[in-house]
């Protein structure tokens, strides 16, 4: 049987929007695809800007910058980058209570006994530290040191990490990249989106100053206004505002006024919660909350009294709705970044899930006809990662016994999705945490968020008293032990960015 010509592979790829999303895909498209591959042409307008106040990320970056062939101190150095442990949450189970979430894992497990079942059996015994004295990352973070993982049989061959870095810094270094790989950009602004009256496929786009882009395939970087998936084919857009009510946020940088510690820093306000991204010539700080409970001159005022160090800009507010598009690829377009969803930077997931929708493009690269199986299976992929990361956000503002405010108290009564309600109800009974499939976070993260927001189990998994009491013991004084011994053979993080990557060396 002769194929249509149309079962090819894709020749154009046109790229509808720059910034972080933008680059990053045309960065990695061109590297992966090669001088023989598609001709990729990336749009972007110097009129529109971007969204980027400055990025915290995941430790899975670590990869797409590998797939690049990205020297990480280069790219640290480029970005006025620091390194991330994890992320401390401050004011969150009730005002004054601090906790971490780190990367990385807690201690070992001894044998088939899982490290929490051990931890949680100890700890109802009054035997067992916080949790974050078995966390090298947690350890290390609270002692503002920082180096990479070790080979060996020790603590620091478990250091888990990600960065901190300029948004705006990123996209020019990934653009000199792509450029360099082929990638052709276009400055100009899209006034028209032409469809094939045949299929309703995008056929081209066409520019404020008259230029038409036509191509096989179109990735929709195009931000919160999703000019194509959105607007020019109907992609309807999921709410989760019942859920995830906030809806601004207001962002400022400012000075450094010390060593930048090795983490991030969310901080919980009266209605909603500041982050404190630290960098290397500056500090990125922003309130993100909901309008129906603080005014934005009222949330301006709060960020502004509680950064460190003088301001350096007129602070900038951005509107935003929590949720996703029904679908994440329609007919021969994808959607990565705002264009496709958002879920508020609580956990640092943005980069990551356009890091996603990138990797499983290019595994389900489609030919020219555009088989429906690999679309179903890229929006069942993806729709999927982002409901499994709302729930892991919805649970730091549903799990808190703060009262103190109507909109804590609206997030702690409210529904939640039934899929998070049965993991509460399973940790409850029995402190157990559990990794679904290839889900983003680890049980290390969902231990950590829920021990710190103070969920409590009324037992512990039954397979912790497969140990001896004494032994279960002496295994986890020794772990404390060994962990905290590592940390201290760390060098400060300050030291390892001014030794390997600090900007303009």
């Amino acid at each position: 049987m002769t194929h249509a010509k149309d079962d090819g592979p894709v020749r154009r790829i046109a790229i509808i929007g720059g910034g972080t999303a933008g680059w990053m895909a045309a960065a990695a498209l061109s590297r992966v695809l090669g001088p023989h591959g598609p001709a990729i042409t990336l749009v972007e307008s110097e009129e529109i800007g971007t969204v980027g106040v400055g990025e915290a990320t995941i430790p899975p970056i670590q990869a797409f910058n590998g797939l690049l062939g990205i020297d990480e101190d280069d790219f640290v150095r480029a970005t006025g980058g620091t390194f991330k442990l994890g992320i401390e949450f401050v004011d969150w189970r009730h005002l004054g209570h601090r906790y971490f979430h780190p990367f990385g894992v807690y201690g070992v497990d001894p044998g088939a006994v899982p490290f929490e079942a051990m931890w949680r059996r100890l700890r109802a015994e009054g035997a067992a530290g916080p949790l974050s004295d078995y966390s090298i990352c947690a350890t290390a973070a609270a002692a503002g040191r920082f180096m990479r993982p070790q080979p060996g049989n020790t603590p620091l061959a478990h250091i888990g990490y990600a960065f901190h870095f300029d948004a705006t810094l990123y996209a020019r270094f990934l653009r000199t990249r792509a450029e360099a790989t082929g990638v052709v950009r276009r400055e100009g602004r899209v006034v028209d989106v032409s469809l094939r009256s045949t299929d309703g496929f995008i056929d081209a786009v066409t520019l404020a100053d008259g230029g038409r882009i036509e191509a096989d395939l179109f990735v929709d970087c195009s931000g919160f206004r999703s000019l194509l998936l959105g607007d020019a084919l109907g992609a309807d857009f999921q709410d989760w505002s019942s859920w995830l009510p906030n809806d601004r946020a207001v962002a400022v940088p400012s000075a450094v006024t010390g060593p930048p510690p090795p983490y991030t820093r969310a901080t919980a306000h009266a209605a909603g919660w500041q982050w404190r991204i630290p960098l290397q010539h500056r500090v990125g700080n922003g309130y993100v909350f909901a309008a129906d409970h603080v005014s934005e001159d009222e949330a301006t005022a709060t960020l502004l009294a509680n950064i460190e160090g003088e301001a350096l800009a007129e602070p900038r507010t951005l509107r935003f709705r929590a949720g996703r598009r029904s679908a994440l690829w329609v007919r021969n377009c994808v959607a990565l970044g705002l264009s496709g969803g958002f879920l508020e930077p609580l956990e640092s997931t943005s980069i990551h899930l356009i890091q996603t929708g990138i990797a499983r493009l290019l595994e389900m690269l489609p030919t020219r006809a555009f088989e429906p199986a690999d679309t179903r299976r890229y929006n069942r992929l993806m729709t999927t990662e982002f409901d499994s990361i709302r729930d892991f956000i919805i649970l730091h503002f549903h799990a808190t016994g703060r009262r103190d405010t109507a909109y804590w108290r609206h997030l702690a009564d409210m529904p939640i999705p039934d899929t998070l309600a049965e993991r509460i109800a399973i940790y409850n009974r029995t402190g157990r945490v559990f990794r679904e499939t290839d889900e983003l976070f680890t049980k290390t993260s969902w231990l950590a968020v829920m021990d710190g927001q103070g969920l409590l189990a009324s037992s512990y998994d039954p397979i912790g008293a497969a140990l001896p009491l004494a032994e279960a013991r002496a295994a986890l004084d020794r772990i404390g032990q060994v962990t905290a011994a590592a940390a201290r053979h760390m060098p400060s993080h300050q030291d390892f960015i001014d030794r390997h990557s600090r900007a303009g060396k």
